[in-house]
């Protein structure tokens, strides 16, 4: 990587400018990776964070004509035991991020409405960590592998030009590793209510001729608040890494196990009579899931001397495999159906993908060409969820088989991005990325009739921005793009009737996004504002979401619209005010028919123009009061308030999970010891001790729609870093 320091020697003849603009290219993660990452500071100067999500070349953040967030390491640590990308994720506009308090489930995770859909997974967006994609070619991901202790920082992308992602990519979500910069240590212990406990340690050093290593290993044990909600996780990462004069190398390698129950959602009936309920289908089938995944990912990049027209050269490969078991709920009498797949799901995933990327110097900018494949390969069955009949029948248990397909998702594409200066004041961002996604499944249990099909996709979505620099405090920025959404595979994996085989009928959505905004930066105070306007055809939405298994249709055209906000303010040297505020307005331009109920053959609930997009909530904000005075050396108090609007969880709006305020406290203090640096760090969350839905189940067909969070809680972290030799 090219230091700041470096880049500041070479392109900025004096500090102020060098803490005017950002420093020059990093590891050029371009158009697949995101990358936001922290300059080092020399002595005499601040710099700010520098961004090249999205952009050819690195920027400082505040200069990137696109709305774009970053979270440091520490603030990842200050807002939670690091298990959950939610628990930082509220501090970022126009994002939604949901704990289920369920890790039986991902998170529920959308941008700008982008997602909102998923009853499981993460859809509608693209993530990543430490470049490597943990979204699939058909589109979903999951962040269950996520090491979020280790994160130098998550980057967080909204906008038009996150379609220069490829496909499903309505935002970008992606965490990166600490590098090492000394031999050392660390020691973390978390507890925290409803049994959570975990440990970490992690070790890194450099170990010469250019080399540097770390590896960390984490447990994690949590009974939950409710019956059925425990879980056990243990992930290991390793990271090895070799810097010469003119090229970089990187390779990791995680492994993450996770076995947890499922206490499955409430109606709206059980969570008012009492939230800390499981739902007795949970108990009676003994509903849960065991994940597990190992990946392998490296990249090299190649820089050139001044003389060529190629800037750098960079080769990105991974591969993957990931093993998925989970028991539902789903009753005997509905697996009889021949079309079910009974009611234990079975995945194993063979995943794997390669990114090839020149970046050029033309026309006063940088030009990034390159090609990117990815494939994914699932070995699916169903069994059913019971042995036996009568008396002697057990629920539960894995049972004969129903389901056995061989299912393959490839993504083939390529793309361009040109940034540069027009003028003094005046850059311009202008982008394309076009491929094509094939999906198909070939059925091998046949006793039930051939569900075997294929669809392909294929795409090209342009995206083109600009960036004015009014005054050296105040940019203005503008951009427009369209972006694509192809089904995944297991939206593929139901016909709207309800019976089994491909769903060929469901087409991809595309949108157009227009974004409008500015960031102003004075020497107390910053502010981001960003204003939006996004238009989608084809969107694809719910049918019906019963005992696990989710049919899709195409509902028409919807509109999505409106502001983010995020700042802060300094006003003395011992306070600090940070808040963000997010608006949005989703809904249906066109009408159609859905499922209300369980079975439903065929559709019959109209839902009328106008409707709330299901899972979209009308706005939220994030406020934070932090207090460090100079007597209290080393310590911080802060109070947070979390405030989220109702959220529709079905199309016909005919029921809403309310909305809620709520409040935190977080008390920090560090210190050094003989042995090193030591941290604790104690929150305690919802001290009104609020009982709200923390999440949402869209459009179940039972009508357990609701997932609730617990009351007042707590949680206290502890964390012991040691330099290693002299």
């Amino acid at each position: 990587m090219i230091r700041s320091r470096d880049v500041l020697q070479r392109a900025c003849p004096n500090a102020a400018m060098a803490t005017a603009v950002a420093t020059a290219v990093a590891t050029l993660m371009g158009l697949s990776g995101a990358a936001v990452a922290q300059s080092q500071t020399p002595p005499a100067a601040v710099l700010p964070a520098v961004v090249v999500t999205g952009s050819v070349s690195e920027r400082a953040l505040e200069a990137a004509p696109y709305a774009a967030s970053v979270l440091d390491a520490d603030t990842l640590r200050q807002s939670g035991p690091m298990v959950n990308l939610s628990e930082a994720l509220v501090r970022v506009p126009g994002i939604t991020a949901n704990n289920r308090q369920n890790y039986a489930q991902d998170l529920q995770l959308s941008s700008r409405g982008f997602g909102a859909r998923a009853p499981f997974g993460v859809r509608g967006l693209r993530l990543y960590t430490d470049g490597i994609p943990a979204t699939m070619p058909d589109g979903q991901g999951q962040v269950s592998h996520f090491d979020i202790a280790s994160a130098q920082r998550v980057e967080v992308v909204r906008g038009p030009f996150t379609a220069l992602y490829g496909n499903s990519s309505g935002g970008v979500i992606a965490a990166f590793t600490a590098p090492v910069t000394q031999a050392g240590a660390d020691l973390s212990l978390d507890a925290g209510a409803d049994g959570l406990r975990q440990g970490r340690v992690s070790i890194g050093a450099p170990l010469g001729s250019g080399w540097d290593g770390q590896a960390s290993l984490s447990g994690l044990h949590i009974d939950g608040f409710r019956p059925q909600s425990e879980a056990h996780r243990t992930l290991a990462t390793g990271r090895l890494a070799w810097s010469g004069e003119s090229d970089r190398l990187v390779l990791l390698l995680n492994t993450f196990r996770q076995n947890a129950q499922d206490p499955l959602g409430l109606t709206r009936a059980q969570w008012q009579q009492d939230p800390d309920q499981t739902t007795p289908q949970a108990i009676q089938f003994n509903t849960r899931k065991e994940a597990s995944q190992t990946q392998l990912g490296g990249r090299w990049t190649h820089r050139f001397d001044a003389a060529s027209p190629l800037s750098s050269s960079s080769l990105m490969a991974y591969t993957g495999w990931r093993s998925v078991t989970q028991w539902q709920s789903i009753t005997v009498g509905a697996q009889s159906a021949a079309g079910s797949g009974g009611g234990v799901v079975d995945v194993d995933r063979r995943y794997d993908g390669v990114d090839g990327r020149l970046v050029w110097r033309l026309a006063g900018g940088s030009l990034a060409t390159g090609v990117n494949l990815e494939r994914q390969r699932d070995d699916r069955q169903g069994f059913q969820n019971f042995i036996g009949t009568g008396a002697a029948q057990q629920l539960g248990v894995t049972g004969a088989l129903r389901r056995d397909e061989d299912n393959r998702a490839t993504t083939r594409e390529a793309y361009a991005q040109w940034d540069g200066a027009l003028t003094s004041t005046l850059d311009a961002m202008v982008g394309v990325r076009g491929g094509e996604v094939r999906m198909s499944a070939q059925d091998r249990f046949l006793s039930n009739g051939d569900d075997s099909g294929a669809r392909r996709f294929r795409y090209a979505n342009p995206a083109v921005g600009l960036g004015w620099r009014l005054t050296p405090a105040l940019l203005l920025h503008a951009a427009v793009g369209r972006g694509f959404e192809s089904p995944a595979l297991n939206e593929l994996a139901y016909r709207s009737d309800g019976t089994g085989g491909f769903n060929t009928a469901l087409k991809a959505q595309k949108s157009q996004q227009q974004e409008l905004g500015l960031k102003w930066r004075g020497e107390r105070a910053s502010l981001d504002a960003t204003l939006f306007h996004i238009g989608t055809r084809d969107e694809i939405a719910v049918l019906t979401n019963s005992g696990g298994r989710s049919s899709y249709q195409n509902v028409g055209r919807t509109r999505r619209s409106g502001a983010e906000l995020s700042g802060d303010w300094r006003p003395a040297a011992a306070w600090r005010l940070a808040g963000t505020l997010s608006t949005l307005t989703a809904r249906y331009r066109d009408s159609f028919v859905t499922c209300t109920g369980t079975p439903c053959p065929t559709p019959t609930v109209a839902v009328p123009s106008g409707m709330r997009i299901a899972g979209t909530n009308g706005g939220s904000a994030f406020v934070e009061l932090a207090w460090k005075p100079p007597v209290w050396r080393g310590g911080e108090a802060a109070l947070e308030w979390r405030g989220v609007k109702k959220t529709a969880v079905n199309d016909t709006n005919s029921e809403f999970a309310p909305g809620y305020g709520l409040m935190h406290l977080r008390l920090t203090q560090d210190g050094q010891a003989s042995v090193g640096r030591w941290t604790w760090t104690a929150r305690v969350e919802n001290l009104m001790d609020r009982r709200y839905v923390g999440s949402v189940i869209v459009n179940d067909g039972n009508g357990r729609f609701y997932e609730p969070a617990p009351g007042r809680t707590w949680w206290l972290g502890l964390k012991l870093a040691t330099t290693l030799g002299s």
